[in-house]
């Protein structure tokens, strides 16, 4: 009988992980999509009107620019969503545990 509550609540806190996780990854990927745009906007434009960016950053440079905002945003707000839902999570599971 201990076994299986024990075992249930083991499932429970994993199942709860993986929502947080998966919530983490849908605000990261929605976070990385905005940045890519937001980022590539003015360095394409720069990179095509001023002569310093003009002689300065070839496609690869441009192409690296972009990907880094992205991949930060999206490591930035994925961590904080996660944190941020098992803490939520955390708190639930306590008042539950009071009543």
């Amino acid at each position: 009988m201990a076994n299986n509550v024990a075992q249930s609540a083991l499932d429970q806190r994993l199942a709860m992980a993986k929502h947080c996780s998966h919530e983490g990854v849908k605000a990261g990927a929605k976070a990385a999509i905005v940045a890519s745009i937001v980022t590539a906007i003015p360095t394409l434009a720069s990179a095509r009107m001023l002569p310093w960016a003009k002689a300065h950053l070839n496609p690869t440079a441009q192409a690296l620019i972009i990907s880094t905002a992205a991949g930060a945003a999206y490591f930035i707000v994925a961590d904080k969503t996660v944190l941020a839902t098992a803490r939520k999570n955390s708190f639930k599971q306590a008042s539950n545990i009071e009543a």
